[in-house]
């Protein structure tokens, strides 16, 4: 099994910071593509925040180009998000997303998601 385990949520006030922080465990054999998606109340669909492929060029969603940041350490399979400039409307739960193969199955490449970490932007 791969795990993926979320950290840095937490409550901040508009105009802050935050960094999260994610990273992979288990029969990993390869970790392509790592980012984040965010859910916000209400909402039953996930939106996509940034992802980074490895070796490649990071795409971020619209709304939050020019403040957050993805980064990864490949060797530690690991994610990470600098968050900027929070707005309220920031306020969801990020999940952390790969793509990947396992040492069970190392040709076939499957999708693997997180739990979450809460971030909520409040004065």
């Amino acid at each position: 099994q791969v795990q993926l385990v979320e950290s840095g949520g937490g409550l901040v006030q508009p105009g802050e910071s935050l960094t999260l922080s994610c990273v992979g465990s288990g029969s990993i054999f390869s970790l392509n593509t790592m980012g984040w998606y965010r859910q916000r109340p209400g909402k039953e669909e996930r939106e996509l925040v940034a992802a980074l492929p490895n070796g490649g060029n990071p795409m971020y969603g619209n709304s939050v180009k020019g403040r957050f940041t993805v980064s990864r350490d490949a060797p530690r399979y690991a994610v990470y998000l600098q968050m900027n400039n929070l707005k309220p409307e920031d306020t969801a739960v990020y999940i952390c997303n790969a793509n990947g193969t396992n040492w069970y199955n190392p040709t076939r490449e499957f999708e693997y998601w997180g739990q979450g970490t809460q971030v909520t932007v409040s004065s």
